[in-house]
């Protein structure tokens, strides 16, 4: 080593339980070299030159935050389109776009649009109108084609929900993407007498529905302008690390190139684990699908990795398509499993779990998280493994019992806490019923199960920010929308337990805690400056903490508002 940086603040919290404090860290090429103060320093300091940085003497250091769950280049990909969603968004220059309060407001929007297409003479090309954020949850109920039909029987309409396992269409939309009432595709929506309601839901029928617009859902160039857009909102966030859990749905090479162009522009300070995505591994590379893999492994930098695969095996808890047991859900609807069948799921598992590639299995309700831990026992019958680190992602409803069964398998879970606040008391009349939706992220019963969990955003296809400090709040108070209401006060966890579930849990979640997710000698110089200490601030403040920036292997990204 050259030289060594030596960074000073107000408190370092380690995340390395048997040297939680600090007050100094050395750096040197991007890496920990020692942490402790100045005085515990000395016997590096008097041997390297060095250089003492005092720029944070009056802040606090953290771990840079991990969030294991996101779809940054795809959720800037929606950014672009018209948008009728529920709350403010931005479009890719960062103006604002204003939300729609229910579905009549959108409805009233879409006729807007289409008003406007017909005026300027272009209505009659047969291109469709793409829109996507619609929330049935937070907008008052689904569309359908018949809604549609009514703004228009003549111009396509084409509409992804806010959560994109739905996309809402009319006739002609329907009738450009060439299916009929006789197509057999799953997920494929109908009225009760078997007619098609213009619903296309998860991914097997988003898919078909998606052919028709594709161009314009992937314009040229797209994939690195949105990945240069959300590396700004990462580091105002805090974030140093994420998990992209869909990788190769539009393309394995181009998304990859993407990501690399961006990392290497100094669009994107992160680093970035793509997770590809099962059925399209299969659809694109056959029996090859593990040699293919493998290819993709052997690219891997400390920067930009391939890690895992992703499963999705339900629907999604905004859009009300999740699979619930007993007795289900308010008004007799039954949600949707994933492309693969359930009972095809270990055989399908079964190449990655012998292969020892860690398998991250989407599951929002409680009938789909009963499948995977069935699934998971299956593996460990067949072939049982330490150490697998089998991920039951997003865990929104759940019951203690199963998260016993989790920790009893050495499963891990990634969970999403955000519905707690901003959903919780919505779905309490819309969906769910009050027990399942009070009781959403079970936390609690994570920790007293010994299960070691995670917290994601999903961003930005949930309602929801990317904000590990708003995720840490809300599992710590678990207050409801209204600000008064705690829902279910016993699955609350400490601040520290949700401090490490963003740290250096997530990082062992995502098979890193080696290398990330803890200040500790030897491992990367990540790291997340903030104004005020959680640790000590009132809980109930945790989230409104000023995040100055990040530090990704000693080189420091400031926050922008």
């Amino acid at each position: 080593m050259e030289k060594l940086k030596v960074l000073t603040a107000n408190r370092i919290h380690t995340m390395d339980q048997g040297r939680p404090y600090a007050s100094a860290v050395a750096v040197s090429e991007g890496r920990v070299v020692s942490v402790g103060t100045l005085e515990s320093l000395q016997p590096w300091l008097r041997r390297i030159p060095h250089e003492i940085d005092d720029t944070f003497k009056d802040h606090i250091i953290l771990p840079g935050f991990i969030d294991p769950h996101t779809h940054l280049r795809l959720s800037g990909t929606y950014m672009g389109l018209n948008y009728v969603g529920p709350i403010d968004s931005t479009d890719p220059q960062g103006r604002l776009v204003s939300s729609l309060a229910d579905r009549n407001a959108v409805i009233a929007r879409l006729k807007l649009l289409v008003d406007s297409r017909n005026d300027s003479g272009t209505s009659e090309d047969n291109h469709p109108l793409v829109a996507w954020g619609y929330d049935p949850g937070m907008q008052g109920g689904h569309l359908d084609r018949k809604m549609l039909d009514a703004i228009s029987t003549e111009v396509p309409i084409w509409v992804m929900a806010y959560a994109p396992h739905i996309i809402y269409t009319n006739t002609p939309m329907i009738d450009q993407i060439g299916v009929d009432v006789d197509s057999r595709i799953h997920g494929l929506g109908r009225y009760p007498d078997g007619s098609l309601n213009g619903w296309f839901i998860e991914t097997a029928a988003t898919a078909v529905a998606s052919r028709p617009v594709r161009d314009q859902l992937y314009a040229n160039g797209f994939g690195r302008d949105a990945l240069a857009l959300q590396g700004q909102v990462a580091v105002n966030s805090g974030v140093t690390t994420t998990a992209d859990m869909i990788y190769g749905i539009q393309s394995f090479d181009t998304e990859w190139d993407d990501h690399a162009e961006a990392i290497a522009n100094g669009m994107l300070p992160l680093r970035m684990f793509l997770v590809p995505f099962e059925p399209t591994l299969r659809k694109r590379y056959g029996d090859d699908f593990l040699s293919f893999y493998q290819t993709m492994a052997a690219k891997s930098t400390d920067r930009l990795a391939v890690h895992g695969v992703k499963y999705v095996n339900d629907g999604s808890y905004p859009s009300m398509t999740l699979r619930l047991n007993f007795p289900g859900y308010l008004d007799g609807e039954e949600g949707l499993a994933g492309e693969i069948p359930w009972q095809d799921m270990f055989d399908r598992m079964l190449p990655f779990w012998n292969n020892g590639i860690q398998i991250h299995s989407h599951a929002n309700g409680d009938e789909t998280v009963d499948m995977t831990l069935d699934t998971l026992a299956a593996l460990q019958n067949a072939s049982p493994r330490f150490d697998h680190r089998f991920t039951i992602e997003h865990y929104c409803i759940s019951t203690p019992a199963q998260a016993r069964r989790l920790a009893a398998l050495g499963g891990v879970a990634s969970v999403n806490p955000y519905f707690v606040h901003y959903r919780s008391q919505l779905h309490a009349d819309q969906g769910f019923g009050p027990d399942r939706s009070e009781a959403t992220a079970r936390l609690g019963s994570l920790v007293r199960s010994g299960a070691t969990f995670a917290l994601h955003s999903d961003y930005n296809l949930v309602v929801a920010p990317m904000h590990p400090l708003t995720a840490a709040w809300i599992a710590v108070n678990r207050l409801a929308a209204d600000g008064t209401t705690v829902v279910a006060p016993g699955e609350r966890i400490s601040v520290d337990q949700a401090l490490r579930a963003i740290t250096i849990d997530a990082a062992f979640v995502l098979n890193q805690d080696h290398c990330l997710g803890s200040i500790e000698v030897g491992k990367h110089a990540d790291f997340v400056i903030l104004d005020d200490d959680p640790y000590e601030v009132d809980p109930m403040k945790i989230k409104d903490i000023n995040i100055r920036g990040t530090i990704l292997a000693g080189e420091f990204y400031a926050a922008k508002t």
